[in-house]
């Protein structure tokens, strides 16, 4: 046979070889491990898919709750900011009423008109005691409007 006959069939051969295995791996038949490996590759890809879309959800929730935990911060430190400003007060109102308990237990028993005039003079100091209460909630009210009114000018 001639050299050009041999490469000739040589071709052909190699091109029917090539058009079969193109065709195998098109179209794997079940049992073959090619077939196996697509299931395989599919699934990892759907897992994938998933995973991606948790990760997704994951990052949204977590930029949310990083904001939400700045504004908790924000809050909590003005919060703390209060409570450190009123504690004083209440210090002194706490050692009003002591001293008060103190003058009220001291007093040696009494006949009925000073007893009388006792409760008055107690029911007068709760009733101061209780504006002065009004009085502080007021002055808590008016400070938050400020700060809100500060927070509001530092954010433009």
């Amino acid at each position: 046979m001639s050299d050009s006959r041999i490469a000739t069939l040589r071709k052909r051969v190699s091109d029917r070889i090539g058009r079969l295995v193109d065709w195998r791996i098109n179209h794997p038949v079940e049992g073959n491990r090619l077939y196996d490996f697509y299931g395989t590759v599919d699934s990892h890809g759907r897992h994938l898919e998933d995973v991606e879309r948790a990760r997704k959800d994951y990052e949204r929730r977590l930029a949310a709750l990083e904001r939400r935990f700045g504004e908790v911060a924000r809050v909590q430190h003005w919060s703390a900011n209060e409570l450190e400003r009123i504690i004083p007060q209440i210090a002194a109102q706490e050692s009003q009423l002591e001293s008060l308990r103190e003058k009220i237990a001291a007093v040696p028993p009494a006949d009925q008109p000073q007893i009388d005039e006792s409760r008055t003079l107690i029911d007068e100091i709760r009733r101061e005691h209780s504006q002065i209460r009004v009085r502080l909630t007021a002055v808590a009210q008016y400070e938050d409007r400020l700060r809100k009114l500060e927070d509001r000018t530092r954010s433009n």
